[in-house]
């Protein structure tokens, strides 16, 4: 019984990167004209267009929109490999947005979809680049969560440098916390972390969907 446990065990840590945790986290969100809740989620291993990744979850929706995100990143780097978007906005209408990340050429093959209407597009020369949501788990795994900590983020369009400023108190509803502060140079995005073992984002502000938002925690499940 002991050997078939600690096999179990084996098996499961060659699954699952150590520190990850299944989980959910709820949020308000407010955008121009299109408030409304959304969850970030990590739901784990994934095998996708034969590749081995994490898949993590953004879902949005409000009274004139939704908006859902499957992003399947390295399962070390936390980069992206593959972005996969659907959304219907009630101005812009419905649409899919699918991104190959080709990091072997460096390489964006971005398709999207609006009807019977599929329209293709290359971004050459990117390199190895972040996903916002990817990197927020990669720095709750690996971060050392000091003060100065300076970290490069790659985007498509720009490079960014990252750093934890401070840790500060942050007031979400009724409830106070202890947070980490990090802002992004240019300013692109501010988010503030838990300082308990959890790190929860609990606040991110910047381009997240299709739009600049401002995205306060309001729950969480495991």
């Amino acid at each position: 019984m002991l050997s078939r446990v600690l096999l179990l065990m084996l098996v499961g840590a060659c699954i699952f990167p150590q520190n990850l945790r299944a989980e959910t986290i709820y949020y308000d969100i407010h955008q121009i004209g299109f408030n409304g809740q959304a969850s970030l989620s990590m739901v784990g291993p994934k095998d996708f267009k034969e590749h081995k990744t994490l898949l993590i979850q953004f879902k949005a929706h409000g009274r004139n929109y939704w908006d859902n995100e499957d992003i399947y990143v390295d399962p070390v780097t936390y980069k992206p490999l593959f972005v996969e978007r659907n959304f219907s906005l009630s101005v812009f209408g419905q649409g899919k947005i699918s991104e190959d990340y080709v990091t072997s050429k460096g390489q964006i093959l971005i398709t999207k979809t609006d009807g019977n209407r599929v329209t293709h597009q290359t971004i050459n020369n990117v390199g190895d680049v972040d996903n916002i949501y990817g990197f927020i788990y990669r720095y709750r795994k690996e971060g050392s969560f000091k003060i100065g900590d300076t970290i490069d983020m790659t985007l498509p369009t720009r490079d960014l440098k990252i750093r934890l400023l401070k840790k500060t108190r942050l007031r979400l509803g009724r409830k106070s916390y202890y947070a980490y502060y990090m802002v992004s140079r240019p300013t692109r995005y501010k988010i503030w972390f838990d300082t308990t073992k959890r790190k929860w984002p609990l606040k991110i502000t910047g381009t997240v969907g299709l739009f600049n938002s401002v995205m306060t925690m309001t729950g969480y499940d495991e």
